[in-house]
C-alpha cells in the first residue's frame, strides 16, 4: 500500500473518531434511561472493552512486561480521563463538558514546559492565553464566578489535565502497540469507574443486566465501538499523521457534540459560552500549528 493510501485512510479514521466521539453521550445516557445510573454505564462499557482486547494482552505480554510502569501507568491514566469524560457527560450539558475536556492543549504545554523542560513555541503561549481566556469566557456565562459548576463540569476540566499528564508520559515512554495499549487503557478507565460509581449512584436494586437484552446491547456496542475499535484505531493512525492533522481532525468532536445536543437534547448555549468556546477551540488548533510548520520547514 502507498504511503499517500495510509495518510488517507488514517486521516478518515481520525475525522470519523472525532464524529463518533462526539455522539458518545448518546448510547451513555440512554443506559442512564434503561436504569443504569451515574457511572455504571461507563463502568458496564470498558469492562467489555477490557474482555475484548484482552487476547491482545496475552498475545503481546512480552511488550507489556517491557513496556514499564511509566508507560503503563500514563495510559491506564489516560483510560480513567476518558471515564471522569463520559461520567461528566451524564451530569453535565454535552458542549460544555466537550470544552471542557477540549482544554487538554493548555495542559500538555504547561506540563510540557514546566514539568518535561520541553521548548514552547511563541504561538502555544498565545495558546495557553486563549484557552484560558476562553475558559474564564465560558464560565462566566450568566454573570457567575468562573468556576465550573456541578459534578460534571468539575469532572471534564479534572479528566483534561488528567489527559495531558498521560499523554506526556506516553509520548515520553510508551512503545506498546494499539490493541496492548488499549486494553491497558479501558482497564485504567474500568477500575477508575468502578472506584467512582459508588460515591454517585448505589448499584440499582433489583437490576439484573441479563435481563435487559437492550442494557446488554447498549454495552457491547458502547464497549467495542467507541473504548475498543475506535481507540485502537487512532491510534494507530497517529502513529502515520503529523501531529497537527490529528489534532485539527478530532475538533470535529467539539462541533458534532454541540450540535447534536442542541438537535437531539435541546441543550442551547449562551452567548458567552459561544464565545469562550471558540476561544478554546482556537487554542487547540493554535497548539499545534507550530508543528505544522515545523513539518512543512522540513
Amino acid at each position: 500500500m502507498s504511503q499517500d493510501r495510509i495518510v488517507l485512510i488514517a486521516t478518515l479514521i481520525v475525522a470519523v473518531t472525532g464524529v463518533l466521539w462526539g455522539v458518545y453521550w448518546l448510547p451513555v445516557r440512554a443506559m442512564v434511561a434503561r436504569g443504569l445510573p451515574g457511572a455504571w454505564g461507563t463502568v458496564l462499557a470498558t469492562s467489555v472493552a477490557c474482555l475484548a482486547l484482552s487476547p491482545f494482552v496475552l498475545w503481546r505480554w512480552r511488550d507489556v512486561l517491557r513496556a514499564g510502569p511509566v508507560a503503563l501507568g500514563s495510559i491506564a491514566l489516560g483510560g480513567a480521563a476518558f471515564t471522569l469524560y463520559s461520567i461528566g457527560l451524564v451530569y453535565g450539558r454535552v458542549a460544555i463538558i466537550i470544552l471542557l475536556y477540549f482544554l487538554t492543549p493548555v495542559w500538555s504545554t504547561l506540563i510540557g514546559r514546566y514539568v518535561m523542560g520541553w521548548h514552547t513555541p511563541a504561538l502555544r503561549v498565545v495558546a495557553i492565553g486563549l484557552g484560558i481566556l476562553g475558559l474564564v469566557v465560558m464560565l462566566s456565562a450568566g454573570g457567575e464566578a468562573p468556576l465550573p459548576r456541578g459534578a460534571g463540569e468539575w469532572m471534564a476540566l479534572i479528566a483534561g489535565v488528567m489527559w495531558a499528564l498521560g499523554t506526556t508520559g506516553i509520548r515520553a515512554r510508551s512503545t506498546l502497540g494499539p490493541g496492548p495499549a488499549t486494553c491497558v487503557f479501558a482497564a485504567g478507565a474500568t477500575v477508575t469507574g468502578l472506584v467512582l460509581a459508588p460515591f454517585f449512584d448505589p448499584w440499582p436494586a433489583g437490576l439484573s443486566l441479563w435481563g435487559d437484552a437492550g442494557l446488554i446491547g447498549l454495552g457491547l456496542v458502547t464497549g467495542i465501538v467507541w473504548w475498543g475499535l475506535s481507540l485502537a484505531m487512532l491510534m494507530w493512525a497517529t502513529l502515520r499523521l503529523d501531529p497537527a492533522r490529528v489534532g485539527i481532525l478530532m475538533q470535529t468532536e467539539v462541533l458534532v457534540g454541540a450540535l447534536s445536543a442542541a438537535l437531539l437534547a435541546g441543550e442551547h448555549l449562551h452567548p458567552l459560552e459561544i464565545a469562550g468556546g471558540a476561544l478554546v477551540v482556537a487554542a487547540g488548533l493554535l497548539e499545534v500549528w507550530p508543528v505544522r510548520r515545523r513539518a512543512r520547514a522540513l
